[in-house]
């Protein structure tokens, strides 16, 4: 498949204090008014610190408010609205803002600067937005971000759940690509040499990082910056298949049936560990990173439950039924279902 243009984000500042200098980093991209979406209860927050920096280097604020839907009729009502003389669309808060300013962005054709909060899954550098169409979540096509600003000092204030959702989909680059490669191995799609090096990059920078704990900056930098690199590995592939393989359609599964899901990150980690064994490839290096970093843990007191896992594996191939993952495979199903029965550490997790 030849890519005609590749896009990547002008403007990439991860880092302690990175919020204090988003006027500068703004300023220098050449925009001067802006309009900016909050995550819910981020005003009271972040707000002081980001209007006093947008301030001092001359960018006017055309409008800001805090927002908590990613209803897609209402993402095109703020779209429509949006002041003519708007620049650029910031995003500061979680997964839900980032997406609905993404969106609202793609529809107006406008820069958009994605200020992720915590680090919760790759979404704030992906090129899709994951929206609700008709009372049903689905992924929706956007652009990828102008800019990334990410500031470890908030990241790290987050609560330690995001932490970890962070490294669960860090982690499933791993098994995502496996499967892709099997995918293309079973004559479905075509394979990317460069986005599969760069999304193996990432991942493998992430698992050597040395680390005492996992709030250091250190360990915080290089899972943001490999999170980071995820997307673009996705926009050089034009598809997500570099980073969201079968571990991920377990998710997305357990989204669609279970009243209360997890975070992202924490279903797709284990499903990660999961399809790991499934595959034969890394298991290992999986379960070392998910252990020493205190995932599992914190994953055995969420309450979750074998059987919630046996029927998302076989909803899995439903959810991406164009896909060729190991999922979409009986045998691997079931393999994948015994594990969930038997494996000892899956054990001490799920009830």
């Amino acid at each position: 498949m030849a890519t005609d243009h590749i896009s990547i984000p002008a403007i990439l500042k991860v880092g302690s204090g990175a919020l204090q200098g988003i006027g500068i980093y703004l300023r220098e991209a050449g925009f001067q008014q802006v309009v900016i979406y909050f995550g819910n209860g981020l005003i009271d927050l972040f707000g002081m610190r980001v209007m006093q920096s947008l301030k001092e280097n001359g960018i006017t604020v055309l409008e800001y408010r805090e927002l908590d839907t990613v209803d897609i009729d209402d993402i095109i009502g703020l779209a429509l609205v949006l002041p003519s003389k708007t620049q650029a669309i910031l995003s500061i808060g979680g997964g839900k803002v980032i997406d609905a300013g993404k969106y609202a962005a793609f529809l107006k054709n406008l820069p958009f600067i994605s200020v992720p909060t915590s680090s919760s899954s790759d979404g704030f550098s992906s090129a899709s937005a994951s929206l609700t169409v008709h009372g049903r979540r689905g992924s929706m096509p956007a652009k990828l971000a102008y800019g990334i600003i990410v500031d470890t000092e908030v990241i790290r204030t987050a609560p330690v759940k995001f932490i970890y959702s962070g490294i669960g989909d860090m982690l499933s680059k791993i098994t995502a690509l496996y499967d892709w490669i099997y995918e293309v191995d079973c004559g479905v799609g075509e394979l990317n040499d460069f986005a599969v090096m760069i999304a193996k990059k990432a991942v493998n920078s992430f698992v050597r990082t040395p680390y005492h704990s996992i709030q250091d900056e250190l360990f915080l930098k290089e899972l943001l910056d490999s999170l980071a690199m995820s997307g673009i590995a996705n926009e050089i592939a034009g598809s997500s298949a570099p980073t969201s393989g079968s571990e991920h359609l377990i998710s997305h599964a357990l989204d669609k049936f279970l009243e209360v899901p997890q975070l992202h990150g924490i279903q797709v980690g284990i499903a990660t560990y999961l399809m790991s064994k499934v595959q034969d490839h890394r298991h290992v290096r999986v379960n070392a990173v998910l252990t020493d970093t205190g995932f599992w843990e914190y994953a055995a007191g969420l309450g979750m439950r074998k059987e919630d896992f046996l029927r998302a594996i076989d909803m899995a191939p439903s959810i991406k039924p164009h896909r060729h993952t190991y999922l979409h495979e009986e045998k691997y199903r079931e393999m994948a279902k015994e594990l969930v029965r038997t494996d000892p550490v899956l054990d001490k997790v799920l009830a």
